[in-house]
């Protein structure tokens, strides 16, 4: 993932909140056996410390490709929306020569997996992933030897993912002054299609931590 500099990350907390505030599905990314293309599996996900937590099928594909190579990259991109061209055009140039552009929120972890395929290991991690998605506790007890989870354990093998680096991108126009930056988050209110109020409202977070880029 290229990031130029004025999309950078402000830090590690900034990408830690983001993931925290609901982005909690991505895509698992493996590299492919030998003559093969790459692997890659849409799932949710959970952070436990410097660990992501995953499960899938016992019969996904993904499982030989692991076994062969367990460094893979997992994937989480965010408040995204497509900014016209006249939106960014500048002041003194007809609207039709701004050149449009992508905003997206995108963090990427390089990991090496670990599979877990233990049963009390995996109810152990459901019960972790269970404890994110469903705070409330309306779900039967995930253990080993009792339904309805018990007898499914066998049908699915865990992944613990050890993050060894995270790159985090926040693509917001933010070498741009204050002003055009204010403007185009106005348009994305204002049009509110798909994910544009969410991509406004990370675009307004950092307008007063990073401003025109100089070199």
């Amino acid at each position: 993932m290229f990031i130029q500099p004025w999309d950078a990350t402000l830090g590690e907390a900034e990408w830690q909140t983001w993931i925290a505030d609901g982005h909690d599905f991505g895509q698992l990314s493996v590299n492919g056996l030998p003559g093969h293309p790459p692997t890659v599996v849409p799932t949710h996900f959970t952070c436990d410390d410097r660990h992501l937590l995953i499960h899938l099928a016992r019969p996904n594909p993904v499982w030989k490709a692991i076994e062969h190579d367990p460094n893979v990259v997992f994937t989480v991109i965010g408040d995204y929306a497509f900014i016209p061209g006249p939106w960014r055009a500048k002041a003194d140039t007809p609207p039709t020569d701004g050149v449009p552009t992508s905003y997206y929120a995108a963090v990427q972890f390089a990991c090496r997996a670990g599979i877990v395929d233990e049963p009390g290991a995996k109810a152990e991690l459901l019960r972790r992933q269970l404890a994110h998605f469903q705070p409330d506790g309306d779900h039967a007890p995930v253990a080993v030897d009792q339904p309805p989870y018990g007898r499914m354990l066998s049908g699915i093998r865990g992944l613990r993912l050890e993050v060894t680096e995270v790159r985090a991108k926040f693509k917001y126009d933010d070498h741009k002054p204050v002003e055009h930056r204010t403007s185009v988050a106005d348009r994305l209110t204002e049009r509110g299609q798909g994910l544009d109020v969410p991509t406004a409202r990370q675009q307004l977070r950092r307008l007063d931590r990073i401003g025109p880029w100089k070199p």
